[in-house]
């Protein structure tokens, strides 16, 4: 099987490969690095199955491949808020030249979307059927509505030419391959810890997540892409939520329990709770997460133990 992996040196991207590559199959990873890293793919660079190739895929490009897993957006706040512009332009025009490539080629391609499309949701946890309350003026809208774009070209290309899309709406992942300074919750947390700083906690702390560990959404992501599902399907940790306080007591804990914690002001538009109903990928695929928050930063923590 001929895969592409668009941000395939992404934290996701990455780890979708090495299942790929493991499996036996042939994968071509695209990516331009503007967040991705060489490091999380080197292991691969001189297997027979894998080629890499720079690219910014909002310049069109013809690849004859069977399967598309379109990771490629900067995912974390900190990077796609650096460039709102080109965060968009990415979501819709690299999201249409993959599915021209999908059309042309009769291939399945799947969106990695994200839990953003819901907003600051009204309903708790949240359902595939939620349509989201979302602000097209705030300073993450560049990301909540590329990839609400990006929905919609999917959702299109799949009426009107019968394209095999699948969407993926991730909720909150973490695992080995994160980008230190990234600026998502447990690696922040991590990162300060292992560097002797406070935690810095926004608002009040209160606001809850629910986190999962990147290998079980691997699973759940290769499950759906061998299904004959379409989406849009959620995937995160249904079972598990944690206030932000909770997540930084559990990580001081595990790393220097004399660590302080140092409050900030809330950004706007962050989300007070988040998590999903993933009763469809239950029922549709068998998926959900086995491994629990203090099983997942186990590992996590001494992964960037080794990158400090």
């Amino acid at each position: 099987m001929r895969n592409l992996v668009t941000g395939g040196a992404g934290f996701i991207g990455s780890h979708i490969i090495d299942k790929l590559i493991k499996s036996g199959e042939d994968v071509l990873c695209l990516d331009n690095f503007i967040t991705g890293s060489k490091s999380n793919i080197k292991k691969w660079m001189n297997n027979p199955n894998f080629k890499l190739l720079k690219h910014n895929i909002v310049k069109p490009i013809d690849l004859n491949v069977e399967r598309i897993w379109h990771f490629a957006c900067p995912a974390s706040p900190k990077h796609y808020q650096s460039d709102p512009i080109k965060t968009l332009n990415i979501s819709f025009n690299g999201s249409f030249n993959m599915l021209k490539i999908a059309k042309k080629y009769n291939s399945t391609i799947l969106l990695a979307s994200s839990s953003e499309v819901y907003g600051d949701g009204l309903i708790h946890p949240q359902v595939e059927s939620y349509t989201g309350s979302v602000n097209t003026t705030s300073n993450k809208s560049c990301y909540v509505e590329g990839k609400r774009i990006a929905e919609a070209l999917f959702f299109n290309y799949f009426k009107y030419y019968d394209v095999d899309t699948k969407i993926a709406r991730i909720f909150n992942t973490y695992g080995p391959n994160m980008l230190p300074n990234d600026g998502r919750v447990i690696s922040n947390f991590i990162c300060q810890a292992l560097d002797n700083k406070n935690l810095t906690i926004y608002g009040d702390g209160e606001q809850t997540r629910s986190f999962c560990f990147i290998e079980d959404l691997v699973d759940g992501l290769m499950k759906f892409m061998n299904s004959d599902e379409k989406g849009p399907m959620n995937f995160g940790n249904a079972d598990e939520e944690y206030t932000i306080n909770d997540l930084a007591y559990l990580i001081k804990e595990k790393i220097n329990p004399l660590i302080k914690f140092e409050n900030h002001p809330l950004p706007q538009d962050d989300h007070l709770k988040r998590k999903p109903v993933i009763s469809l990928a239950k029922n549709k695929l068998n998926w959900e997460p086995k491994t629990n928050l203090k099983e997942g930063l186990e590992i996590t923590i001494n992964y960037f133990k080794k990158q400090f």
